[in-house]
Formats: C-alpha cells, sequence, structure tokens
C-alpha cells in the first residue's frame, strides 16, 4: 500500500461531500478520483475537493489505476452493480448502506469480493462511532447486567418530498426501512445479535413504500421495540435496560455525541464528541484493514452485512413491500 491511501468516488450527492469533508481529517487518505455520469459535474466536485481526477463515467473510474478504494454513494438500486463492476476491476470498495437491496444481491457483492480477493464492507458509519462502540464495550463488559429491552427509533417528516425522489419512490427502493429503519435494526442487532423471531407492521405509502415500520424483536430472554418512520419527527434517543440499569445513547444516536448510564439512582453522562461528521471513524476503519491485508473487517464483517439484509428481508415479506424489479 502506497503512503497515502488514494480514495475514488462514485455518486456525488450530499452524503458524497460529506464523506469527502471528513476524509480530509485522516492524515493518510487521499481523494484521488470522482466520477458520475454527468462530467461537468464530476469536474466540478473534483475541483472543489482537489481531485486528480474527475471521470464522466464510473468504469473510467474503476479503470483508474491510481485509486486504492472505491467508496460507492449512489442511489440503492445501484449499489450492487457498482461494487460488483468496481471489485471486477480490481478495486476495494466501502460501499454506502444498506449495501444492496435484498440479499441476493448482497451475497452476489459478497461472492465477486471473495472472487476478486479485494475488499468490501457496507458502510454503516454508526457502527465506529465512538460512543457506540463504547456501549458496546459496557454492555459486553456486563455493567448493566443482563439486557432485557431495547428501544431505538428513527424518523423524520418526509411526505412533502418529490414522490419520483430517493424517499417515496418504489424503482429507488424507497421508503423508510432500508433508508433508516437499518440504524435501529443495526443497534439491536449489534447489542442482542440475530433475533429469534421478528414482528412487523408498516404503514403504506400511495406509491408502494413504508412510511411507517415499527418492529419487535424476540428474543430467549429480551425484546426489542423499534420504528422508523417518514410521517413525523421522532425523539431518537436509544435506551438499553439491563438487570443492573440502563445505557442511553443521546440523540440523534446514530451519530451520537454522548452517552449516559443510570445505575443505583445515579446518572453519569459521558460525552465523546466525533470529529468532523463522524465519517472519519469508518475510513480509519477502511485503512487499518487495508493496511493489514485483511479483505474485510472484524468490526463490521461480511456475516453482519448478510445478517442485517436477511433481517430486512424479512420485515418486507411481513409487511408486503415488493419493490418493482423485485417481480
Amino acid at each position: 500500500m502506497k503512503e497515502k491511501i488514494r480514495w475514488g468516488i462514485v455518486g456525488l450527492g450530499n452524503i458524497a461531500q460529506k464523506f469527502v469533508d471528513d476524509l480530509k481529517l485522516v492524515p493518510d487518505g487521499v481523494l484521488t478520483a470522482v466520477a458520475s455520469r454527468d462530467i461537468q459535474k464530476a469536474s466540478r466536485f473534483g475541483e472543489l475537493n482537489n481531485a486528480k481526477y474527475a471521470f464522466g463515467s464510473y468504469q473510467e473510474l474503476f479503470n483508474c489505476s491510481e485509486v486504492d478504494v472505491v467508496y460507492i454513494a449512489t442511489p440503492h438500486t445501484s449499489h450492487a452493480e457498482l461494487s460488483i463492476m468496481a471489485m471486477n476491476a480490481g478495486r476495494n470498495v466501502l460501499c454506502e448502506k444498506p449495501m444492496g437491496i435484498n440479499s441476493g444481491e448482497v451475497e452476489r457483492m459478497i461472492a465477486s469480493a471473495r472472487k476478486n480477493k479485494v475488499f468490501l464492507m457496507e458502510a454503516l458509519w454508526s457502527r465506529f462511532n465512538p460512543a457506540i462502540k463504547k456501549v458496546k464495550e459496557l454492555v459486553d463488559g456486563g455493567i448493566i447486567g443482563n439486557i432485557g429491552y431495547l428501544n431505538a427509533d428513527f424518523a423524520f417528516y418526509a411526505l412533502d418530498r418529490d414522490e419520483n425522489g430517493r424517499l417515496l419512490n418504489p424503482s429507488l427502493a424507497g421508503g423508510s426501512l432500508l433508508d433508516i429503519g437499518i440504524y435501529p435494526i443495526f443497534l439491536a442487532y449489534l447489542i442482542l445479535g440475530y433475533p429469534e423471531k421478528i414482528l412487523a407492521s408498516s404503514k403504506i405509502y400511495k406509491t408502494g413504500v413504508d412510511i411507517q415500520t415499527s418492529m419487535i424483536f424476540e428474543y430467549s430472554n429480551a425484546q426489542a421495540i423499534l420504528y422508523s418512520g417518514l410521517t413525523s419527527n421522532s425523539e431518537m434517543k436509544a435506551e438499553i435496560s439491563g438487570s443492573e440499569g440502563t445505557l442511553y445513547l443521546a440523540p440523534r444516536w446514530h451519530e451520537a455525541q454522548e452517552y449516559s448510564v443510570e445505575k443505583n439512582d445515579k446518572v453519569e453522562r459521558v460525552q465523546l464528541p466525533t470529529r468532523g461528521k463522524g465519517y472519519e471513524y469508518e475510513i480509519e476503519e477502511v485503512h487499518q484493514c487495508l493496511r493489514n491485508g485483511k479483505i474485510e473487517s472484524d468490526s463490521w464483517s461480511l456475516k453482519h452485512t448478510s445478517d442485517l439484509i436477511r433481517i430486512m428481508d424479512e420485515i418486507r415479506k411481513q409487511t408486503g413491500v415488493v419493490f418493482p424489479f423485485e417481480e
């Protein structure tokens, strides 16, 4: 690996800019190439962020030998196709979540990573958030005893959005579940593991996407109550409660800057602010894996990603959400 790890980015929207801003905080990483189907957009983005190359096609970037790893920041529906194209060109890949629309896509992506012997990771940035990492350590260390209850939500109002846009359009795999429901599901999975039983109910919008989804995950000695929605805001404070106390992740918990421990009638608040927006930590994980010759992360492995999409497949099966391209 060269002195600096050289990044390419495809999909040059808001999340890509936030990612690049945080990449600038990582000393051993550099933005080398950007690509868009609109060469003018690529050129503007590249010039703004000092990228060496700006390409008018994704394949050109994937073929660029000066790119060590590609960040896929396009809409959900192109994640699998573009990731596989990149891996077939020998590129390592960090793919925005959800990595695929369904288990079939994710398994094809994993197979491509194995075949091409390249690194692949889902960009589930919350896994590397300092407060969430610390809460996971505390739970595993038994600080609040045996976990009996977990509650997490993620919601904002989006019914005023363009119905042809990413959130409300079924042809773009819209709806609350894949876009934001993945976060509460991730937290339950991180803390409690794969559920023994899943119960789910959704409100379906006129376009055919879910705009509210409530979930109960059953475990042998615990339940997780989860929610995602596009019809209103929610508090977005996560609670993990055990036999000896409770841990809270402060709102907006998926990018938490603070956690608290409530135990023996005392509350201890601990601030763990992120640098930048918080993408720096997943970037550092990718760098560490690449420098150590790993083709997947231990902290957020391909098995973890596979489990997560299987859970979401089951929820969509129960709530009847099928996207047009899946029929």
